[in-house]
């Protein structure tokens, strides 16, 4: 008996030992795995930076052990999020300026720019975030109080989208803007034959010429703060739309030295020497980093009526908008990169400057195939131009602008064109997939606010009842693919990530809540209770 029981322990003991040693098994969990059939699962286990197995608690205990086991309790976990479109380092560069976001009013911005110029005493006053939309009288400003206040130093603070700035009198000198200065791509506000101190889209360049420049030291804080809002997030990629050479070889430099976690596809601004650079050298592509896009403006937003429509804006008779890039070298930008590896991934926001992009890209991609080019926001399509997204096309869109301008949209659009607004159930009719982002800092980095004005179509307060144009809701799983698998295949990144998938990254997220599951009015507060990427615990 003694000699049995010998035997068993030994055949026991070798069992155990033939278990394969992993770096992370995550069990008793809902796994939104979002592969091809969009299957769950209740456990995984994550070796050097990839998922080895998936499968139920039995089958991964049986076959695996790990000095680091996490028991799920339940939560749900997918895949990690990617943000398809967002400005990561103007995230991490907004954090040292001043926040206008929220602002009610110019008189509470005028307050905020006198509290911040106390603190902190700076040569150059720079600030971001205001929406005239927001404010009881919804007009632009002008810049008299500005100038009152700071006779002596420069002021500029940008619009909410990035596509219009009110600017003091002091900047517009070192700007060298006068009542003689062509607007070009754009539009120099003028009232009463002066000047306002707006500036729409071509001649805000104008001032980013004067504006000045952050050091290395200040680039890099930008960086490793973007990196921590958008991992408390939930964030595992982010799709940064528009960097210059400079900025994404200093991403590059701090992923290879361990000191940047955040996988970054990196969109190349439309700047001849970028283009020259990066078209010339071809796709770069590391672990962590993916450089093989360009991102180029089309037109400017509708929220400053900079978005070109083709008719005029029904609250501002003969305006029209004005594109940023003019149709003809749209054209030639779609043929010379059509010739290299690149993307072309171009902001179309007016339904005139949208079937400008997507004739140039029908044009440029004759004979070629699979080149997943990207329509930046697509977000006012004429009824007819939608079939031009059946071509391969990808729409990369941004469900929060529609809960964002939902209240005003009609005023410059419509009754009519406004139907073709936001019309994300449409696109993905057509088009097959849709990337999902959110466009930060012009909205919230959450992407779970994504997901619920996706799915919802409704602000926070549940406005409006139904949705917003609510038949172009997405469902919780086109979402969700929308937010991981096709945001990696627009990305050309479908076979390492987008999926909890044998030998993709362990990117993911163990939710707060189940989002597949959960009452619609949940969705927006849920969080991230923990956040991995490459098996490794970043929250």
């Amino acid at each position: 008996m003694k000699r049995i029981l010998l035997l068993f322990s030994i055949l026991i003991g070798s069992c155990e030992s033939v278990k394969e040693q992993v770096d992370l098994i995550i069990t008793n969990a809902t796994v939104y795995t979002v592969d091809a059939s969009f299957s769950k699962a209740q456990a995984f286990a994550v070796k050097d930076g990839k998922f080895i197995a998936i499968g139920t608690n039995e089958e991964i205990s049986e076959k695996y052990s790990t000095e680091q086991f996490i028991d799920a309790q339940g939560k749900a976990v997918v895949p990690g999020l990617i943000d398809a479109h967002c400005h990561f380092f103007r995230l991490g560069i907004d954090q040292q300026e001043l926040d206008l976001v929220g602002t009610k009013s110019y008189d509470e911005i005028l307050e905020k720019v006198k509290t911040f110029q106390l603190k902190n005493k700076r040569d150059f006053i720079i600030g971001r975030g205001w929406d005239q939309n927001d404010w009881e009288v919804k007009e632009f400003p002008t810049k008299e109080q500005l100038d009152v206040l700071y006779p002596e130093t420069p002021v500029v603070l940008q619009r909410i989208d990035g596509h219009a700035y009110i600017v003091n009198q002091k900047a517009l000198d070192l700007a060298g803007i006068t009542m003689d200065t062509k607007a070009i791509g754009g539009e120099i506000i003028k009232m009463n034959g002066k000047i306002t101190g707006i500036l729409v889209d071509g001649p805000m360049d104008l001032v980013d010429a004067i504006l000045p420049k952050p050091s290395k030291k200040v680039m890099i804080q930008a960086l490793k703060d973007a990196q921590q809002i958008a991992i408390n997030n939930g964030l595992t990629t982010v799709n940064d739309a528009g960097l210059s050479r400079e900025v994404i070889e200093l991403i590059d430099s701090l992923q290879q030295s361990g000191d940047l976690s955040m996988r970054v596809y990196a969109m190349i601004s439309n700047a001849p020497e970028n283009l020259d650079y990066y078209l010339d050298k071809g796709i770069i592509k590391t672990d962590y980093l993916n450089v093989r896009s360009v991102k180029v403006y089309g037109d400017g937003a509708l929220g400053s009526r900079g978005a070109v429509l083709k008719a005029s804006y029904t609250d501002q008779h003969n305006h029209f908008g004005a594109m940023v890039t003019p149709v003809d070298e749209i054209e030639k930008l779609a043929h010379r990169i059509a010739a290299s590896s690149y993307q072309m991934n171009t902001h179309a926001i007016g339904d005139s400057a949208n079937i400008v992009v997507l004739k140039a890209y029908k044009d440029a991609l004759k004979g070629k195939k699979d080149r997943r080019w990207k329509v930046e926001h697509a977000q006012v399509i004429a009824p007819l131009d939608f079939d031009y997204f059946e071509e391969g096309i990808i729409p990369s869109i941004q469900p929060t602008h529609a809960t964002s301008d939902m209240y005003w949209v009609a005023d410059r659009l419509g009754a009519e064109r406004v139907k073709g607004a936001y019309a994300y159930k449409t696109l993905l009719d057509k088009a097959g997939i849709v990337a999902l982002g959110t466009d930060f800092p012009v909205e919230q980095v959450s992407p779970f606010l994504t997901f619920y004005a996706a799915v919802a179509r409704k602000d926070t307060d549940g406005f409006p009842e139904g949705g917003f144009q609510s038949n172009d809701k997405l469902t919780r799983e086109e979402t969700l693919k929308g937010m991981t698998i096709w945001a990696a295949y627009s990305n050309f990144e479908e076979e390492e990530k987008g999926s909890i998938e044998v030998g993709k990254f362990a990117d993911f997220v163990i939710l707060e809540k189940d989002i597949m599951t959960i009452p619609e009015e949940e969705i927006a507060t849920t969080t991230a209770s923990r956040v991995f990427i490459a098996g490794k615990s970043l929250k």
